[in-house]
């Protein structure tokens, strides 16, 4: 499996200068400035308050925007959109919404348009640590279970590969932070299990100049609107 950054293949694999772009579960907004600043024009769409008000806050980087919305149902006109992106995103669709969350992404694209959908896989070193805090398998394996409806919807499967990304980490602490800021009940998992998580921490880390690495088994999926 190749080793490769989620963001560097996106940029060699979409075409982003002067598209329209929808980055769909936005969070902070980190994607869709790194987006805008290879030329896209990106509208992010977050549902999360919290997560909104801090993309909102950051300093723009050229054409992007924020607003607040669901994947089951876009606040973005039909028709209007180059590329869709699902980065990390799809699986955090409760599992009821991801075929309407396909559907959506269908109507919003132009003919010829992409879906590109990068999804974390439920295995490897980095799923293994945070799998007794925040334990995804089911949600990982029902976004890539969706996916075999999208030609339902006109969306063609144009290519797919799984590659190898790497999660770093300063030290257990910013790993601690991270995960626990998710939400009150991953925070108590956490606490619950802490001394586990922390062993597991330095058994499954490469450690590096820059901190602690761990590997995370990646799939893509890129498709095209009929």
């Amino acid at each position: 499996m190749d080793r490769r950054s989620s963001t560097e293949l996106l940029g060699e694999i979409l075409n982003l200068d002067n598209a329209t772009v929808i980055d769909v579960g936005c969070g902070d907004g980190w994607l869709t400035r790194l987006l805008a600043g290879r030329g896209a024009h990106v509208t992010g769409v977050e549902v999360s308050p919290k997560g909104l008000s801090r993309a909102r806050s950051s300093k723009p980087v050229k054409d992007e925007h924020y607003i607040q919305g669901l994947a089951e149902d876009l606040p973005v006109p039909t028709r209007s959109a180059d590329i869709v992106i699902y980065f990390n995103s799809l699986h955090h669709v409760d599992g009821d919404g991801l075929i309407k969350a396909l559907r959506e992404a269908s109507r919003v694209l132009r003919s010829g348009g992409i879906l590109y959908i990068s999804e974390p896989l439920p295995e490897g070193p980095y799923f293994e640590l945070m799998q007794p805090a925040h334990d995804e398998t089911v949600a990982r394996q029902r976004a890539q279970a969706a996916l075999r409806y999208a030609p339902e919807f006109g969306l063609l499967l144009e290519r797919a590969f799984t590659h190898l990304d790497t999660v770093v980490f300063p030290d257990f602490q910013a790993f601690h932070d991270r995960l626990t800021s998710i939400n009150p009940h991953i925070r108590d998992r956490f606490e619950e299990q802490e001394e586990e998580i922390a062993a597991n921490f330095t058994r499954l880390a490469t450690r590096r100049e820059d901190g602690w690495a761990f590997d995370q088994p990646m799939r893509v999926t890129v498709l095209r609107r009929s």
